[in-house]
């Protein structure tokens, strides 16, 4: 029971930052019906971005709560920044091309980061400095141990998809996201501005990508450019599991998707942790395409 415990909680912590992810999939998905490629990569550079600038403040030499806030400051504004960037260089010239042209850019702009990462970054993997040491050991009782890291990602994690929720259901830009995911035609009739709204839905996804890359820099400290690519895809399943487009949906696709690494893990094979989210996305495809919340849509073709 005692080991079964300990795989819920790896579980949840794991889940937890896709979570993170799969929010930025998820808000562009509902904003634009585009499954942005690049956002795997956006959360890599938020980690190099953490990387940085904690050795810039000298953090890596003295860790702290105020440390890793700071930078998890940092490397959110620098991700909203470069989803900013994306949406209005790759995009936005494509808003209203074929879809087949924006999939084939989201793909290009996802190569380019990665390989871009690999040319100015360094192919070698890099070790990310610990900016929060939590005083004592692990928590837990018996043969529990659970990681006080692991508990400071969940409340993190949560704290960032509650302030996501308030922001989308109780405030002006929600309501405007909202209505421009309607339909962007008649949210403009309105006077909503559905540039900048898509353009603040990037730097939202972006920001939280970017918050979980120093949450992994954290608990598993090897980064390097290509470390967002299987990341990426996961969040992208658990979106889909959840319902892409529906941010309730987006955390429990998340959730349910690192439970079962982790008990894929612990009662089966480690080998197979990767290819379970490929077949979870095969089976959800065949048995409900529009995930756990999803709803269906009827397009003219």
């Amino acid at each position: 029971m005692t080991e079964f415990v300990q795989h819920i909680v790896n579980g949840i912590s794991l889940g937890s930052i896709y979570a993170l992810i799969a929010l930025g999939y998820t808000l562009v998905f509902g904003i634009l019906q585009l499954i942005n490629f690049a956002h795997g990569d956006v959360f890599m550079l938020g980690a190099f971005i953490g990387l940085y600038s904690s050795k810039f403040f000298g953090f890596d030499q003295n860790p702290s709560l105020g440390a890793l806030v700071l930078i998890m400051g940092i490397s959110m504004i620098g991700c909203a920044a470069i989803g900013y960037c994306i949406e209005r260089l790759a995009y936005r010239p494509l808003r209203r091309a074929p879809r087949i042209n924006v999939l084939i850019t989201a793909v290009g702009v996802s190569l380019f980061l990665e390989f871009a990462g690999q040319l100015f970054l360094g192919a070698d993997p890099k070790f990310f400095p610990q900016i929060y040491q939590p005083a004592g050991g692990d928590m837990g009782a018996g043969a529990l141990k659970v990681n006080p890291l692991q508990v400071m990602v969940l409340v993190i994690s949560l704290a960032l998809m509650t302030a996501l929720q308030y922001v989308v259901f109780k405030t002006r830009l929600g309501r405007a996201m909202r209505a421009v995911s309607f339909n962007h035609e008649y949210a403009s009739l309105m006077g909503i501005p559905t540039d900048r709204v898509i353009s603040y839905t990037f730097m939202l996804g972006s920001a939280l990508a970017g918050a979980a890359g120093v949450l992994v820099g954290l608990i598993y400290p090897k980064i390097e450019p290509l470390m967002g690519v299987l990341p990426g895809l996961k969040a992208f399943v658990a979106a889909v599991l959840g319902g892409i487009g529906n941010v309730t949906g987006a955390v429990v696709g998340a959730i349910t998707l690192g439970l079962a690494e982790s008990l894929v893990v612990g009662y089966w094979a480690p080998t197979y942790r990767d290819a379970l989210a490929f077949a979870v996305l095969i089976v959800i495809l065949l048995i409900k395409p529009a995930g756990l919340f999803g709803t269906g849509r009827t397009e003219k073709v």
